[in-house]
């Protein structure tokens, strides 16, 4: 939630030569291509309370298709090689988790805020088996209460939690939090790493 107004930072033209020879984006390329997207700077108050000069619009990188596959083959070359199901908290994370999904062949829940009071009443929408280990698919963790939600939420349907993966760990608590609840924590990047893009000019290709 901003507070105030906000600027976005460095935002550099698509360039249609970025990439590799497959049209996959390479980690650097991904990493600007999110900041460009998502990083923006003013005064924001986040989901833990705390305030902040910046702020990762996660929907600015989540609706954008190139990001998107991107994310979700990232994702699903450091999953939990046990993990037979993915986990996606609603809204953010569920079009990370459907990516991941794509890209890794597993199937996905998707976790609700709350049970619905209506037709199922599910608090998990999703087929899914007692004992499965899940392993839960996150956009930007702040101080890791949301997934904390999540991983109750799994862990009362009897599901087996203990990894966890990111887009951006805002490096403020949330992977020391999951840790203590036996979840490892596993961040695409880290904000120090998007601050770093933000920073750093567009430089031509050629």
């Amino acid at each position: 939630m901003s507070t105030g107004r906000f600027r976005r930072i460095g935002v550099r033209a698509a360039d249609p030569d970025v990439g590799t020879a497959s049209g996959a984006l390479t980690d650097q390329e991904l990493k600007v291509a999110l900041s460009d997207a998502a990083y923006l700077e003013g005064d924001f108050v986040l989901r833990s309370g705390r305030r902040s000069r910046y702020y990762l619009d996660k929907y600015r990188f989540e609706t954008r298709p190139d990001i998107l596959a991107a994310l979700g083959e990232r994702i699903a070359e450091v999953l939990d090689p046990e993990a037979v199901r993915l986990a996606g908290p609603e809204l953010g994370a569920v079009a990370l988790a459907a990516a991941a999904s794509l890209a890794s062949g597993l199937p996905f829940v998707i976790v609700r805020k709350a049970a619905k009071d209506y037709g199922t009443s599910n608090r998990l929408e999703g087929a899914y088996e007692a004992g499965e280990i899940v392993c839960l698919v996150e956009d930007v963790v702040t101080s890791g209460g949301a997934l904390l939600e999540a991983v109750e939420a799994l862990r009362e349907a009897r599901l087996v939690v203990r990894s966890a993966v990111c887009v951006v760990d805002r490096e403020e608590g949330g992977a020391e939090a999951l840790a203590e609840r036996d979840v490892r924590l596993r961040p695409i990047f880290r904000a120090s790493d998007l601050l770093e893009a933000a920073k750093t000019p567009a430089k031509p290709h050629g």
